[in-house]
């Protein structure tokens, strides 16, 4: 089947947006989607899992990506780190009223002076400081991003609720937003039960946020993101399936690392990018279920999760969603997700 841009469309009042995170992570509300709604809170997850049943966690964390500063021109500029391509350099997006031209340099935050060397398809390609790596100069001096439709700056308070609380490997500029509703002793609770528990780690970039700019999406090529599968989780996703239980994926980004490691018919472990889009008719390899937040209108992860549950079961979800007044996207309320048996 064609797929167009407007098959994933939905309304969205405003003020559903959540813009800000819940006094506790396991306060926010889940819905049960399955051949009937079931309306609960993340609490009660446990009541959907199973002894032997396999989450499998994205254990990326947040950077302080977002920097602003003047060329040496004198003009404003904001820098978007999309990812560290070295110890000292990075794509990046740029925000300013004429674009830096090669051999730029950028005063950041009053304390970095970064060359731009040049271009990389839609980002640039930045060199900073020698010295301290990357990663430590952005934690010293960046700031942490937040999503588009937050509008509001970054405070205190983001600094632990935009972080999973099993965040360990620094390189994403946008949170894995389906964990933020896992706190410690939830995970307690799980382990108790029998739950058991495997990471990957997938990187995501600002390219997450850019919106599909094809009618058709059989024209639209993906962004990149780099993920890592350890020997491990491929270990226990293999004892899993031979149990015959579930693996679930918690939030899409675990399930691209997934899926994509498994694109040649069976799961290898290992580094690489992924540039996997996937829509309905697609056949999973890996995933039998999904934890996942509520996506934008017309993004490719309204499509992802529109492929693993079925089109019109997703329709019906987000409009139940919608007047049920469920907070939606990064700060929102979550879906349980199970596979099309179709």
């Amino acid at each position: 089947m064609a797929w167009t841009l407007d098959d994933f469309d939905y309304l969205l009042p405003q003020e559903l947006i959540a813009q800000a995170p819940l006094a506790r992570r396991t306060d926010s509300r889940l819905l049960q989607v399955a051949p009937t709604l079931a309306d609960l809170h993340f609490s009660d997850l446990p009541s959907l899992l199973a002894p032997g049943d396999l989450l499998v966690f994205n254990d990326t964390r947040v950077i302080h990506a977002r920097l602003f500063g003047t060329k040496d021109t004198g003009g404003q500029v904001e820098v978007m780190i999309e990812r560290p391509v070295g110890p000292h350099e990075a794509l990046a997006q740029i925000r300013a009223s004429k674009s830096p031209k090669p051999g730029t340099r950028l005063r950041l935050e009053d304390a970095l002076d970064v060359e731009v060397l040049g271009r990389a398809g839609e980002f640039f390609h930045l060199r900073f400081p020698e010295g301290d790596e990357l990663i430590a100069l952005l934690e010293r001096h960046g700031r942490l991003p937040l999503p588009p439709y937050i509008e509001r700056a970054a405070g205190d308070t983001d600094e632990s609720r935009y972080q999973t609380v099993y965040a360990r490997n620094p390189g994403s500029v946008a949170a894995p937003t389906a964990g933020l509703h896992f706190d410690e002793p939830l995970l307690a609770r799980l382990a108790e039960q029998g739950v058991h528990t495997a990471y990957v780690t997938l990187n995501v970039g600002a390219g997450t946020f850019q919106p599909v700019r094809v009618h058709d999406l059989s024209e639209h090529k993906m962004h990149t993101e780099a993920y890592f599968v350890p020997q491990a989780t491929v270990d226990a996703i293999a004892a899993t399936k031979a149990a015959g239980k579930r693996v679930v994926c918690v939030g899409t980004t675990s399930m691209r690392a997934l899926e994509s490691a498994a694109r040649s018919g069976h799961l290898e472990a290992g580094e690489a990018e992924s540039d996997l889009f996937i829509l309905p008719g697609y056949q999973f390899q890996v995933a039998d279920a999904l934890v996942t937040n509520f996506h934008l209108p017309k993004s490719t992860l309204l499509m992802l999760v529109s492929a693993l549950a079925g089109v019109d079961v997703i329709r019906r979800a987000y409009a139940h969603a919608v007047a049920a007044q469920y907070r939606f996207f990064s700060y929102g309320d979550a879906m349980f997700l199970t596979r099309d048996s179709a």
